[in-house]
């Protein structure tokens, strides 16, 4: 035996289960694809890393068993990975919404934790590893993988499969997983990009075209979920937290509501400059909530250049429409290149909830992306990570 187990996949879900490992005396070896441990934790967060949330529960999950990731995030909590990375040196600090962020620090030193620790424990980690055929055994599991032109085995008697799932190819990710499952005859759920800029097409492609760059902050909706945070307009269509949130929800062929002005009532502001003089501008109200080119941008739906005095009842109703259910059909999503995770995977019937091992392959474990588990924008990702990484360790 090499080692206590595989793990294939040094990314946040196996670098955690490298070092949980590590802390019970449990010898792994990590293959990893890239040149590099931890490729996605790098360009998290625009590089500062997003690394969990305040509010991380099993309600803001995506899955087919929406009940599956309670056992993980019992046995490893949100204060389990506050603590964790205190212990290191990393404190959080609160942004938007829940998400934590390094104070003072980033991506790099959320990386660095692991691999020093990693170090500490001898823990291997084989960078530049494409991992070929896996081979059970009488004693467990053969890997053989190739580095540097050569081919070489690994062998033990735990597997863990934390490769990761399909978005940002260029970052080395892969199909290899959801290859692995489909070979062994599991179950897995249709996979998607989630948390995905949407794209605008046709006759309204020109109008977000020339809105690009501008930010505004909406509730947007569909008969299912809300999002309150901002939309950003594109040369290609919509962005920003708001659309990458329920991108995740969004089936190809829906529509999409927006209220541009969540929290205030266009009608009722209307009508009290009315009662004033109303001799302002429509323009000159939307100005206050909205930058100037999205307020000129309006003016293809709305008579922004008229006196609110003047307008008239169907106006009235046209601009609330307008503002309060704003509607749009995307054409379609930007894809794996621009998602930042996938939705579905692995089907959670596979797997134990409660240790994460595959129950029809004995001391085979999934955890992190590659499992039907998807997490809401704002670091709920990295603590499904983390939870499943800790658990995993425990049981292999």
């Amino acid at each position: 035996m090499d080692a206590d187990a595989i793990i294939i996949g040094a990314g946040a879900c196996g670098l955690m289960c490298a070092v949980q490992a590590g802390y019970l005396g449990k010898k792994v070896i990590l293959l990893e694809k890239n040149e590099k441990p931890g490729a996605k934790i790098l360009i998290s967060g625009g590089g500062r890393c997003n690394y969990t949330n305040l509010f991380a529960s099993d309600e803001q999950f995506i899955s087919a068993n929406k009940h599956f990731i309670k056992s993980a995030f019992t046995q490893w909590t949100v204060d389990d990975t506050v603590s964790f990375f205190e212990t290191y040196g990393i404190n959080g600090t609160e942004k938007t919404l829940g998400q934590l962020f390094p104070d003072g620090k980033n991506a790099k030193d959320v990386v660095e934790v692991f691999t020093s620790i990693c170090a500490d424990f001898d823990q291997m980690i084989v960078c530049g590893a494409e991992v070929g055929e896996i081979l059970h055994t009488d004693n467990g599991f053969t890997v053989q993988y190739q580095k540097g032109g050569k081919m070489k085995n690994l062998t033990a008697p735990k597997l863990v499969i934390a490769s990761g799932g399909l978005p940002i190819p260029k970052m080395g990710a892969t199909d290899f997983a959801l290859r692995f499952a489909r070979k062994e005859d599991l179950k897995i759920v249709e996979t998607a990009p989630a948390l995905v800029p949407l794209t605008i097409t046709g006759k309204d492609e020109e109008w977000y075209a020339r809105l690009s760059g501008n930010s505004v902050f909406c509730k947007v909706s569909n008969d299912r979920i809300s999002f309150e945070e901002n939309i950003l307009f594109t040369h290609w269509g919509l962005s920003g937290p708001a659309i990458l949130q329920i991108s995740s929800f969004w089936k190809r062929g829906e529509e999409i509501n927006i209220d541009l002005l969540p929290h205030r009532n266009i009608s009722e502001l209307i009508e009290s400059e009315r009662k004033d003089s109303g001799k302002l501008l429509l323009s000159t109200i939307l100005n206050r909530f909205y930058p100037k080119k999205f307020t000129e941008a309006l003016s293809k739906f709305l008579p922004v250049d008229k006196q609110v005095a003047s307008l008239t009842k169907t106006e009235l109703e046209l601009i609330h429409h307008t503002i309060h259910l704003f509607k749009v059909k995307p054409a379609g999503d930007k894809g794996y290149d621009k998602a930042e995770v996938m939705r579905g995977g692995i089907s959670t019937d596979e797997i134990s909830s409660k240790t994460l091992e595959c129950k029809k392959i004995a001391g085979l474990f999934f955890g992190g992306e590659c499992v039907d588990v998807t997490g809401w924008l704002g670091g709920y990702n990295f603590q499904w990570a983390w939870a499943s990484g800790f658990v995993i360790a425990q049981n292999i």
